[in-house]
């Protein structure tokens, strides 16, 4: 596939973080967010998440050339971030294959394996255990 088809074809990515997924689309266009359907300030509302969620486009020097359109269910609002900012670095090394240095480099297309440990029997918790008496 060509860079102007790749360019006109608007990718779609999908990123995770932690129980959050995120379905990423990058339109050509003026640089505005969202998630939701909302602006991604307003879905996000702290200026860090809004900061991570962005940072491949601000690395890569785009955030004024694509729209992003972003799907986030599950987790919280940091781990939607970062599925959001893994989706937005997916579809950037779709969109031009030469950015995959840069964002390989600053971890940007690294996937967080990091997932909540499961609760075991006979413990209160993941590693929690239940109240030892010895008498």
């Amino acid at each position: 596939m060509s860079l102007s088809k790749a360019a006109t074809a608007s990718p779609n990515s999908t990123g995770r973080r932690k129980e959050a997924s995120a379905r990423v689309r990058l339109m050509p266009g003026s640089g505005q967010s969202f998630i939701n359907g909302r602006p991604i300030a307003a879905y996000f509302m702290r200026p860090a998440l809004v900061k991570h969620a962005e940072a491949a486009l601000v690395l890569t020097h785009t955030a004024s050339r694509y729209d992003v359109y972003a799907t986030a269910i599950g987790g919280g609002l940091t781990g939607q971030a970062g599925a959001v900012r893994l989706g937005i670095a997916r579809a950037l090394c779709k969109i031009d294959e030469s950015l995959r240095g840069p964002l390989g480099k600053e971890g940007f297309l690294t996937r967080d394996a990091r997932m909540k440990e499961r609760k075991k029997y006979g413990q209160a918790g993941a590693r929690k255990r239940f109240q030892f008496s010895k008498r």
